[in-house]
């Protein structure tokens, strides 16, 4: 019920202001934080908005919600070999909102602060009609001039990403079409992992140091595999390389390939892995592979930077499949 919600100051002080513990936002009880960054470091900013039914499914359980709309902007963060701070949130609630809901929302952001080591700084809420919609501003730090940009790359670099490709693609394919895990064979092992995969990410912060020591480039794969290659390449002005046939995938995603290679290789664009896409000078390879291994995460080298002007080439069996020049947009 409408009268049963708290008006716009006791819903600020009963559900944001708990997570606000850092001194500098003063329990939001002001109109701004005051953040000092660390001596000898930079501060990364970086902002995401999601929508109902756009970026998410409006019937998901409120706790992904908040994590998955604070953890995209945490895979940026780590991209550019940020550790995460603070977090600025922008929250437009739909007209049926309710007090149940908001707190699931927040249990959910309490567990991902905890678990990434960042807190709310501040934002605002307001009534947004009939659909939810989330603004998140997160804040890193990096040690001064370390932070790893898309126009590094050269050429001679390796190429790796993290993880594996393809699933959160898979998953969001998996939740619109029926029938979809049985077109590929897929058993329930397969279709919990994907659906997992695109509900909630698994932003790689344990890379943040790995790249920031190492990488000359990088991002994190948000459009798709391919549409992020295109972006490092046109802002390092060279060409890359990608060997279709070294890209990690899932078990679910290896099924999906050997069922339709075209289907496959859709997915393998189709956005929404959150994993790291790096080019890594030649030099640098072995204590790239071994500082990501320390720190837990996988790595997989899948092609090589060459000279050039913005292309993406994708190979399969050493031979040239596709050629992405201007003009391209994630499949």
């Amino acid at each position: 019920m409408a009268g049963d919600r708290p008006h716009e100051f006791e819903l600020i002080k009963r559900f944001f202001a708990p997570l606000a513990t850092d001194s500098g936002s003063l329990g939001l009880a002001d109109d701004a934080a005051v953040f000092t960054p660390r001596p000898g470091y930079d501060l990364v900013l970086t902002k995401d908005m999601l929508a109902a039914d756009v970026h998410f499914f409006a019937v998901d359980p409120p706790e992904a919600i908040a994590r998955k709309a604070l953890r995209v902007n945490l895979s940026d963060l780590a991209a550019k070999g940020a550790r995460p701070r603070g977090y600025l949130l922008g929250l437009g609630l739909a007209v049926d909102w309710t007090v149940d809901w908001l707190e699931r929302f927040c249990t959910g952001l309490k567990a991902d602060q905890a678990a990434y080591g960042l807190v709310l700084w501040g934002g605002d809420t307001i009534k947004s009609g009939d659909r939810l919609q989330i603004s998140v501003t997160a804040i890193g730090e990096v040690p001064q001039a370390k932070a790893v940009r898309r126009n590094g790359a050269r050429a001679g670099d390796a190429i790796y990403v993290s993880g594996t490709i393809g699933d959160g693609a898979a998953g969001l394919k998996a939740r619109l079409e029926s029938g979809f895990a049985g077109r590929y064979g897929l058993i329930d092992e397969d279709l919990a992992h994907i659906l997992d995969r695109y509900l909630l990410p698994r932003p790689r912060v344990e890379l943040a140091g790995v790249l920031s020591d190492h990488a000359h480039a990088a991002m994190d794969v948000s459009d798709g595999l391919f549409a992020d290659a295109k972006h490092i390449a046109d802002a390092s002005e060279v060409d890359l390389r990608i060997d279709l046939d070294l890209v990690p995938v899932s078990s679910a995603l290896a099924k999906i390939r050997d069922a339709s290679p075209e289907d496959f290789t859709g997915l393998l664009g189709g956005g929404d892995d959150y994993e790291i896409l790096a080019c890594v000078p030649e030099t640098s390879t072995g204590a790239f592979d071994a500082a990501a291994g320390a720190a837990g995460c996988p790595v997989t080298r899948i092609g090589e930077v060459t000279r050039g002007s913005g292309k993406v080439e994708l190979q399969r069996g050493g031979v040239a499949v596709q050629s992405l020049s201007g003009g391209f947009q994630h499949f």
